[in-house]
């Protein structure tokens, strides 16, 4: 029988948990995402791929702000241990299928903490094509544990403290990632 998260747990870790960004801090912060990210690219035509899973819920919500035409899909890796000439390799689970040759791509992810993921992602991205590749993530984790030395997202709307968070697309233990603000695990 496969192993099943205690309910009880997951309860639990949302009534001890530390609020760090409260529904309306969340949605102001979409908010001035969208703005910013309109001035860059409203007029490039963009090609938007959402990160699976996390990317989801922010992507729902920030999509909708954006008021300019863009095509968006969708894309789903996970990065392997190793590394290979210092990039990360990738276990694609979803590729992306669009011809990106000479687009502005924008990547959506709900967090950058180490990043190794999201380079490699936009390293790929780049090497079929794509005349520039941005990312946004909804958090930027504070930390000096990033994949490259001053890794930040081209876009974003909080800065977080290291810790574990979850909330708006973050999960703890799968759950959660549907809670309307940014929490942190009590203790952690």
């Amino acid at each position: 029988m496969p192993n099943r998260t205690d309910m009880s747990e997951v309860q639990r870790a949302m009534a001890e948990a530390d609020c760090i960004v409260d529904a309306a801090g969340v949605q102001k912060a979409m908010d001035d995402m969208a703005v910013a990210i309109t001035a860059r690219l409203k007029d490039s035509n963009p090609l938007v791929f959402t990160v699976m899973n996390g990317g989801l819920v922010f992507a729902g919500q920030l999509l909708p702000r954006l008021h300019f035409p863009l095509e968006c899909s969708y894309l789903h890796a996970t990065r392997y241990g190793q590394t290979l000439n210092g990039t990360s390799l990738l276990d694609w689970r979803v590729r992306p299928t669009q011809d990106l040759r000479g687009r502005s791509v924008l990547v959506l992810d709900d967090i950058l903490d180490e990043g190794y993921t999201l380079v490699a992602v936009m390293e790929h991205l780049r090497s079929e094509g794509a005349k520039e590749v941005m990312c946004a993530a909804l958090v930027d984790k504070r930390h000096d544990r990033k994949a490259q030395p001053g890794l930040r997202p081209d876009f974003y709307g909080i800065e977080a403290p290291d810790r574990y968070l979850f909330g708006c697309g973050m999960d703890y233990k799968g759950y959660w990632r549907n809670a309307p603000g940014i929490y942190a695990l009590k203790d952690h």
